[in-house]
């Protein structure tokens, strides 16, 4: 399941539904109402741990459990450190809560002014349209929220959100999100960029979709056809592994691209999916080979019973100091903490300056090696001395 970077894409087909209609296998409502939920649906086809039985049998508390016949082929039914297993397939860990985790780990609870928005930095807000996704990632930040296994009754308001956005000129750019913005039907999602469209102080429109990586098939000619009259739409992929960029991902990414909506990836740190320098160049490699910019890698939030998916901050700062250097600087993404308590992303880099008491700046580059930036000196002082 680690796939050679020979390979760069791998996988197309039905899998364990080989005896599907075309028809049916590309139809993404069928996908969807054929998702395995449940331990009988995955116990035919994983060996599954004493830790996953457990997990599936006290999820439904806490985070539904739902994947795509599509997604599921990509997983190994014997492996259960696969990494696309540990994604979203629920173990005992997750009932383990440690005193630093929250429901709201970033505190959006915080800055939402009306129902669906949240409103943290000035220029630009948040516009959760729904709570529901093609799958449920077991780290998401938003797990008190999307599938509504907890009973917290969110109920998007879309009107609410419209004219919060339209009443509040300094709003210049709106990230639909939710729960996954493009499981709403063609129709709604084209109601709701057209009127974002058409709103004058709107610049820029993005929407943040995990659906093209579980469910390709919703990127139907219809939706493509919405997106094309909507010239300000930039979509924000979630891509965490090389083994999740299949030859219909890559179809469907460049689809995406040759209608006009430019591609970016924001992929999370987890612990045994993607913390290493290998498996993480091999990502950013396809990614530009699907013409998506690898942009956010985020330090897993600190969501409950999320503990064992998370790592120590410093293996994302030793995994961007391994890129750089070694590929090309458009596939590196930012490294970013979304501090808890609603102090927005944080970026981390490693420390390649330091700076002496001349003005000067001691350099270090890829390889650990050193240079000397000059002090810059005011020309007219220079003339003077």
């Amino acid at each position: 399941m680690y796939p050679n970077d020979l390979v760069k894409f791998w996988f197309k087909g039905k899998g364990h539904w080989s005896d599907v209609p075309d028809e049916k296998w590309l139809d993404w409502r069928w996908q969807m109402k054929n998702r395995l939920k449940n331990l009988n649906d995955f116990s035919q086809y994983l060996q599954l741990t004493p830790e996953e039985v457990h997990g599936l049998e006290s999820a439904e508390n806490r985070l539904s459990v739902a994947v795509t016949p599509y997604f599921m082929n990509l997983m190994d039914p014997i492996d259960p450190n696969c990494p696309i297993r540990k994604q979203v397939i629920p173990v005992e860990n997750e009932s383990q809560i440690s005193e630093e985790e929250l429901w709201d780990p970033v505190g959006e609870e915080s800055s939402m002014p009306v129902e669906s928005i949240v409103h943290r930095y000035p220029d630009r807000v948040l516009f959760l349209v729904t709570d529901r996704c093609a799958a449920y990632c077991r780290y998401c930040t938003r797990s008190r929220l999307v599938s509504n296994a907890q009973g917290y009754g969110f109920h998007p308001n879309i009107e609410s959100g419209l004219n919060y956005v339209r009443n509040n000129t300094d709003v210049r750019d709106v990230l639909l999100s939710g729960g996954d913005p493009l499981l709403l039907s063609d129709d709604k999602l084209n109601y709701i960029l057209t009127s974002l469209s058409e709103i004058d102080h709107v610049e820029f429109i993005r929407i943040g979709s995990r659906v093209p990586v579980f469910l390709p098939q919703r990127i139907t000619k219809s939706l493509l056809d919405v997106f094309s009259n909507i010239s300000n739409l930039w979509l924000s992929l979630h891509i965490n592994h090389p083994s999740e960029c299949t030859i219909d991902l890559k179809e469907t990414t460049h689809k995406l691209a040759t209608v006009g909506i430019p591609l970016g990836n924001q992929s999370v740190l987890l612990k045994g999916v993607n913390d290493n320098i290998e498996t993480m160049k091999s990502l950013i490699h396809r990614l530009l080979m699907m013409k998506v910019k690898p942009y956010y890698l985020y330090q897993c939030d600190l969501i409950k019973g999320s503990s064992h998916l998370r790592t120590d901050v410093n293996t994302g700062i030793d995994i961007i100091r391994g890129l750089r250097g070694h590929t090309t600087g458009y596939a590196i993404p930012q490294f970013v903490i979304d501090s808890p308590n609603g102090g927005g992303k944080i970026p981390l880099s490693p420390n390649y300056a330091s700076f002496n008491e001349d003005g000067s700046i001691l350099l270090k580059n890829y390889s650990n090696k050193s240079y000397l930036y000059p002090a810059i000196k005011d020309p007219l002082v220079s003339i003077i001395e």
